[in-house]
């Protein structure tokens, strides 16, 4: 009877950690973070390909509700978070700086002169050296936009205007793959 008792509170426990997180590629993403004094839900996840095979990273979106409403998420006022998981050594901090840089651009139509100093100083947190498994949450908070990587603080830029152009680079009319918008969206 103990040993059948013990089996049933093993398969609970590990039913109950299999339902708090996701698979996304060959990332597990949590079902829910906490930032801001804020509990944030995956609203849907993807993987960003660059040439269709190669994968870079395994990316989440956490907001306080679910939303398939892109256009509603970049302009809310309100905490919410990406997660990025670097899964591939192609990801370097020269490439993932390039790629912010092209994010912006698209985000912004070309216009990225009124957060210059804000973009550059986003960029500088990918100064060291990024590996595999390197997590970054890219979050908004009372604060404004914080940064974290392998959950340690980088930085907070604030403004509502950036932190617009920043969730325009996965969600915005030009994203950095459409397919992981759309599983961001949940889609």
């Amino acid at each position: 009877m103990k040993n059948l008792l013990l089996l049933l509170v093993i398969s609970i426990g590990t039913l109950t950690m299999s339902v708090a997180q996701t698979e996304v590629g060959s990332v597990i993403l949590d079902n829910t973070l906490n930032f801001g004094n804020s509990e944030l839900i995956l609203n849907g996840g993807g993987i960003r390909k660059k040439a269709m095979v190669l994968k870079l990273y395994s990316g989440g979106l956490y907001l306080g509700e679910k939303s398939k409403d892109a256009a509603s998420i970049i302009n809310a006022d309100e905490t919410m978070a990406i997660r990025l998981v670097i899964t591939s050594s192609f990801v370097s901090s020269e490439a993932m700086q390039g790629a912010v840089n092209e994010g912006f651009e698209a985000s912004t139509g070309g216009n990225t002169s009124p957060i210059a100093a804000e973009i550059t100083k986003f960029i500088s947190f990918f100064n060291d050296e990024i590996v595999e498994e390197d997590m970054f949450d890219i979050t908004y908070q009372d604060t404004g936009v914080v940064v974290y990587k392998n959950n340690k603080e980088l930085g907070t830029i604030p403004g509502l205007n950036f932190k617009k152009a920043l969730f325009g680079i996965w969600l915005g009319n030009e994203p950095a793959d459409d397919k992981l918008k759309k599983g961001m969206l949940g889609k």
